[in-house]
């Protein structure tokens, strides 16, 4: 998927959503626990009810590793179902991945060959080499961590390292040189509004992930505002606010109205800012 086709889809379905599929097995209604997969179960259900209100959806790894096979069975399976129902997702793995030579290859090819995500989250604190080889596979994205919406962001990413340049502003500068705008997106947290703007300088036509809607605090007005540019650029990912807004096994109901409403809220903007 180009960004041309990725706006396109924003475009289609008057939304910038990617809905986080963080799904705690704790956290699940109890009814769920009797099927074969209550994991999958869950994630089927929440997709099955918002598919039509979102771009994306963003499995974070971790809460499927913790679960040792049968997680990783229930990762395999929600790709699968999403991949043959809806192929026009974008789907990303959370996995905030780091490495170099051998190991970045092998992770590479677990991501898109293996389990055929989009697009994998990755740490470029290694340097090019740990994302180069991602980004050899064709119509498939590196999603390079740039400013993060955790208060430990201020320990090494707000650094300033000459004059007024933070260390982020010098990665973000340096990461758009390793590929293009059709496979290099940019995690940038919402809770980082302030800094939105001087994201938008460096990289003005990338696409940028954004965390931090919702259950953290961010402000998608101040973030759309901020960090759109002229085909929105944007998908803002919400989880918790979404996936376990209703405790009961009506869950997907309510799941669905929260989305209504943040698909609202961004139909709203696109609107303003004349993108549909």
């Amino acid at each position: 998927m180009t960004s041309e086709e990725l706006f396109q889809n924003i475009r289609k379905k008057t939304s910038f959503l990617c809905v986080g599929l963080d799904t705690d097995f704790n956290k699940i209604p109890r009814a769920l626990l009797d099927t074969e997969y209550p994991v999958y179960e869950f994630n089927k259900r929440i997709i099955d009810a918002t598919e039509d209100l979102v771009v994306a959806y963003k499995p974070n790894l971790a809460f499927y590793e913790t679960l040792g096979a049968a997680g990783w069975m229930s990762l395999e399976m929600t790709i699968n179902y999403i991949r043959k129902n809806f192929p026009d997702i974008f789907l990303i793995a959370d996995a905030k991945r780091g490495d170099i030579g051998n190991t970045s290859k092998m992770y590479a090819n677990a991501f898109f060959r293996s389990l055929d995500f989009d697009a994998v989250t990755l740490s470029p604190y290694m340097g090019r080499d740990s994302i180069q080889p991602y980004l050899s596979f064709a119509n498939k994205w590196s999603v390079i961590l740039g400013l993060t919406s955790n208060a430990g962001s201020e320990d090494f990413q707000q650094l300033r390292i000459s004059g007024d340049e933070f260390l982020y502003e010098k990665v973000l500068r340096a990461a758009k040189e390793w590929g293009t705008i059709d496979n290099t997106m940019f995690v940038v947290g919402a809770t980082r509004a302030d800094h939105m703007r001087s994201v938008r300088k460096i990289v003005p036509e990338h696409f940028l992930l954004v965390p931090g809607i919702g259950a953290q605090g961010g402000s998608l007005e101040e973030v759309f505002s901020d960090g759109s540019n002229n085909r929105c650029g944007l998908l803002v990912n919400v989880s918790r606010s979404i996936i376990y807004a209703d405790g009961t096994n009506r869950f997907e109901i309510t799941a669905r109205q929260r989305a209504i409403e943040y698909r609202d809220q961004m139909e709203a903007l696109l609107i303003k800012a004349k993108l549909i």
